[in-house]
C-alpha cells in the first residue's frame, strides 16, 4: 500500500549533545537538514525529514535533541527526546568516545520498554576507537549490534553503506510492509462497493485518505471498486442487480448502510477496516463491548490521530460523544486529544478509550498511543467499531474479519 508521510518508517536518531547525531542525519540525507555545531544543545525540538533509502523505500528520520541537556529548558527538550521514543520503529544510538554510562542506559530502557529495534554507532572514530570495553558492554548488555563511524568525509570510517544496511537488517518489516486491508476476503475479479458520502467534512475536490487507500488496494487486488453516494445505493443494486462481494462504507453512514445493503453482502466501515490493519484489532474486540457498561461520571478519551479544522459535525468531538450519550443514557466526561500530543490526565481517569483509523500515522505510532491504556487494564476501542456498537450493528461491521481471522474466534460475535 502506498503511504502518506507520516505512514512511512520512522527512524530516531538519539544520544547526548554533540555526539554528531545532526551531521549523521545530514550524511544518511546528503543535505544539510539538521544544523550542526560545536555548541552542545544545538537541536532543540525533533526535527523530521523525508529521505529514500535505494534498494528500500522512503523514511522519515527524527533528530532529537541530546539526553544530557542542562537546566529547566534542556528538561523539557530531554522529555520531548523520549516522546519521540513512541514514535519510531527504528532507533539509532549515537555514542562517542566510549561513553556508555546512565544516559545511554536510559535511552536503551525507554527503547525496551516500547519494543523499538536499536543499534548502536560508535560516532567520531577518527578521532577516538571503540574500545574492547565498550564492545564488551554492547554484546553482553544489549543484545545489539554496533559499527564504527566517522562523519569526516574521506575518514576511512565514513561508511555510509554499512550504515544503510544495518538500517535495513534491524527495521522491523511490519514498518514497511503493511498487509492489504481486505486481501484475505476478496479474490479475483470480485466487486467491492464503497459508499462514500460528501458532506462537509469532505475534503473539497477529492476523497478522504481511507477512501483512497481502500480503492489502491481493490485494485492491488485485481478486484473491482464501485464507488457511489449513500443515496444511490438503492437504485444502484436494483437496477444492475450486481451482487459484490463486500460493501465498506463511512462509519458515519453504518446504519444507513446497513439497512440498503441486503444482509446476504458481507458489509463494515473504512476505519474498521484500518483498526484491523493497523490498530489494536483484538483489544478493540475486547475493548468495544465495555461501553455498555459505562457508568456516570465516567471520562472518554478520544485519540485524534491528526489536527485538522473542527467542523459542527465533527466525528471525534460532537458525532461520537453524542451517540454514546443517547446509547448509555449516562451523563459522561469527554476529552479529544490531537495529533500524537501528551495527555493532560492520568490515563488511569479514564474508562474508555477511543482512538481514530490513524490512516495518516504509523501502526507502531498506534500500539504506543494505547500501550499505557491497555497497561492500565482501561477498555481501547476504535472509532469505527465504536459507533458500530452504539447503532447495533457491530456484529455485522466485524463478522467479515473475525470470521476471515487465523483461529477462526468468533467469541466476540
Amino acid at each position: 500500500m502506498k503511504k502518506g508521510k507520516e505512514s512511512k518508517p520512522h527512524i530516531g536518531i538519539f544520544g547526548r549533545r554533540n555526539n554528531g547525531k545532526s551531521s549523521l542525519i545530514n550524511d544518511l540525507a546528503n543535505q544539510e537538514i539538521a544544523i550542526v555545531s560545536d555548541v552542545a544543545g544545538t537541536t532543540t525540538d525533533p526535527v523530521k525529514k523525508s529521505f529514500e533509502i535505494t534498494g528500500f523505500g522512503p523514511v522519515i528520520l527524527i533528530d532529537t535533541a541530546g539526553i544530557d541537556d542542562e537546566g529547566e529548558l534542556g528538561q523539557k527538550r530531554i522529555n520531548k527526546t523520549f516522546d519521540a521514543i513512541k514514535l519510531v520503529d527504528l532507533a539509532i544510538l549515537v555514542i562517542a568516545n566510549n561513553k556508555i554510562a546512565d544516559f545511554e542506559l536510559e535511552l536503551i530502557k525507554k527503547f525496551k520498554q516500547y519494543e523499538t529495534p536499536f543499534f548502536i554507532i560508535h560516532n567520531k572514530s577518527d578521532i577516538e576507537h571503540i574500545t574492547n570495553e565498550s564492545i564488551q558492554i554492547i554484546t553482553k548488555n544489549f543484545n545489539t549490534d554496533f559499527i564504527e563511524y566517522s562523519t569526516i568525509k574521506g575518514s576511512k570510517f565514513n561508511d555510509l553503506e554499512k550504515i544503510i544496511e544495518l538500517i535495513k537488517k534491524t527495521i522491523p518489516e511490519s514498518s514497511y510492509k503493511l498487509n492489504s486491508l481486505i486481501g484475505d476476503i476478496v479474490s479475483y475479479g470480485d466487486i467491492v462497493l464503497l459508499i462514500t458520502p460528501i458532506d462537509i467534512e469532505a475534503p473539497e475536490g477529492r476523497l478522504i485518505l481511507p477512501q483512497v487507500q481502500a480503492i489502491r488496494d481493490i485494485l492491488d487486488n485485481d478486484c473491482v471498486a464501485i464507488v457511489l453516494k449513500e443515496r444511490e445505493v438503492d437504485a444502484f443494486l436494483k437496477k444492475t442487480g450486481i451482487k459484490p462481494k463486500l460493501a465498506i462504507t463511512d462509519s458515519q453512514i453504518l446504519l444507513k448502510a446497513d439497512a440498503s445493503v441486503p444482509k446476504d453482502i458481507p458489509l463494515t466501515g473504512f476505519s474498521v477496516v484500518l483498526a484491523r490493519l493497523k490498530g489494536d484489532f483484538e483489544n478493540y474486540l475486547k475493548g468495544t463491548p465495555k461501553i455498555s457498561e459505562l457508568k456516570n461520571g465516567d471520562r472518554i478519551l478520544l485519540l485524534e490521530s491528526c489536527s485538522h479544522q473542527v467542523s459542527c459535525d465533527d466525528i471525534g468531538r460532537v458525532k461520537i460523544p453524542r451517540w454514546l450519550l443517547n446509547f448509555t443514557g449516562k451523563k459522561l466526561e469527554f476529552d479529544v486529544v490531537s495529533g500524537l500530543d501528551n495527555l493532560e490526565r492520568d490515563i488511569r481517569e479514564y474508562a474508555l478509550v477511543i482512538q481514530c483509523g490513524g490512516c495518516m500515522i504509523t501502526k507502531k505510532q498506534i500500539i504506543n498511543r494505547l500501550k499505557p491504556a491497555i497497561d492500565a487494564d482501561i477498555p481501547v476501542t476504535n472509532y469505527g467499531m465504536a459507533i458500530a456498537w452504539v447503532q447495533g450493528i457491530y456484529k455485522r461491521a466485524i463478522e467479515p474479519f473475525v470470521n476471515n481471522s487465523e483461529d477462526k474466534n468468533t467469541d466476540y460475535l
